[in-house]
């Protein structure tokens, strides 16, 4: 299905956040849902959202097989395919018998096809309203580019924008996706980049545009107590491609450092030291005072074969960022930050080296911090701001 040319945005739109007239119907797509403790980019959109109109997040690629993939969402299992309202936004978590998938074999991808074309093809009534009623659809990177064209068909008006927080290729996504963006890409109203480094797998290029993380205004406020006793701590927060050796060779190597890890999805591994210390999945809130009070802070990914625009993205090192404090990362994502210091995952000479580094670095931010507000202006509106040009 071809879709039709979108309509230019108006430049005035781009004040939204300070709207006087009615207020917009923002709908989110996105296979987070809104209400797991575990934030990603899409859930503080989604805050700044419902705070200039009604606003909605449905939550796609969840069933059966979920159960086996360990499934942040599980916890929402019995909340499944009925409208639940937090904090202002409507929540649907959409459970299927099962959901479509990349097998990763050439050979089944007409299979493939066939499972993505009847998933997009036979969507709950409730996403059929909400995409009538809503003013903007974002669409967040993977699965949710199938629901593009759907979008377009029953509400030509509506405004619709692709956030790209990872690389289809990144988060490993079915040719079919990708074949279904690289057809719609070019008629999108917006499609939003975290980084520049994502820009060469984007098959459209007018409508292309960088706005990367934005940071909590009240951040610097939520940092207090600290919550460590006296000495020297590193804190490491998340779970991507968590790499635990890293804390065995550094516990090892400092043991005047305590070494905090936090939500990494796995318990005590052998071969910490008794300076590690493992705390299960917090919410958001709650780890701020872990690094806002920490000597240095890790983003401990497992391989050097990372995307480059992680270096943009990585919601924890933006964070560290905001804080000014130094962070010890592999060097793929040390970009162009002069507070981060580089290692080689796997080669214990050069971990010892960046935590030395990391120890001695002043606490200067070098980074711009945008707060959620201006970011979503960007988001919604790219077009009307200089520094989203690619």
């Amino acid at each position: 299905m071809s879709l039709s040319m979108p309509a230019q945005a108006s430049v005035a739109a781009a004040t939204e956040g300070g709207q006087t007239g009615p207020a917009k119907k923002y709908l989110v797509l996105s296979a987070h849902d809104y209400r797991t403790p575990r934030r990603a980019n899409i859930h503080f959109i989604a805050d700044e959202l419902a705070r200039r109109g009604p606003t909605r997040f449905f939550s796609l690629r969840y069933s059966w097989l979920s159960r086996r993939t360990g499934d942040i969402r599980l916890s929402l299992d019995g909340k499944a395919n009925r409208i639940e309202s937090i904090n202002g936004v409507e929540c649907f978590l959409w459970k299927t018998p099962l959901h479509p998938f990349n097998t990763r074999r050439g050979w089944l991808r007409p299979l493939e096809g066939l499972l993505f074309r009847a998933y997009a093809a036979f969507p709950p009534a409730v996403l059929r309203q909400w995409i009538r009623e809503a003013d903007v659809v974002i669409f967040e990177s993977g699965l949710a580019v199938e629901f593009i064209a759907l979008a377009r068909q029953l509400n030509p008006h509506a405004r619709l924008i692709y956030r790209a927080s990872d690389g289809l290729d990144t988060i490993n996504v079915a040719q079919h996706v990708k074949d279904t963006f690289a057809r719609v890409a070019g008629e999108l109203d917006a499609v939003v980049l975290v980084s520049s480094a994502m820009a060469d797998g984007i098959p459209s290029r007018g409508n292309v545009y960088r706005v990367g993380h934005g940071v909590d205004p009240e951040l610097a406020t939520l940092g207090d107590p600290s919550p460590y006793g006296e000495g020297v701590h590193a804190v490491a927060v998340g779970s991507m491609l968590f790499d635990p050796d890293f804390f065995v060779c550094a516990s090892r190597a400092f043991p005047q450092v305590t070494f905090h890890v936090i939500g990494s999805g796995r318990g005590r591994m052998p071969g910490y030291g008794d300076n590690v210390i493992v705390y299960g999945e917090m919410p958001h809130r709650q780890t701020i005072p872990y690094i806002k009070h920490a000597s240095f802070g890790i983003a401990p990914y497992a391989s050097e074969d990372v995307p480059v625009y992680l270096a943009d993205s990585s919601l924890k090192l933006l964070q560290y960022d905001y804080f000014a404090l130094p962070a010890v990362c592999p060097n793929a994502v040390v970009g162009g930050y002069r507070s981060r210091f580089g290692y080689t995952p796997g080669d214990a000479q050069s971990i010892v080296a960046a935590i030395d580094a990391a120890l001695r670095a002043p606490r200067i931010r070098f980074r711009q911090c945008l707060d959620w507000s201006d970011t979503v202006d960007r988001v919604l509106h790219p077009e009307a701001y200089a520094d989203t040009r690619l």
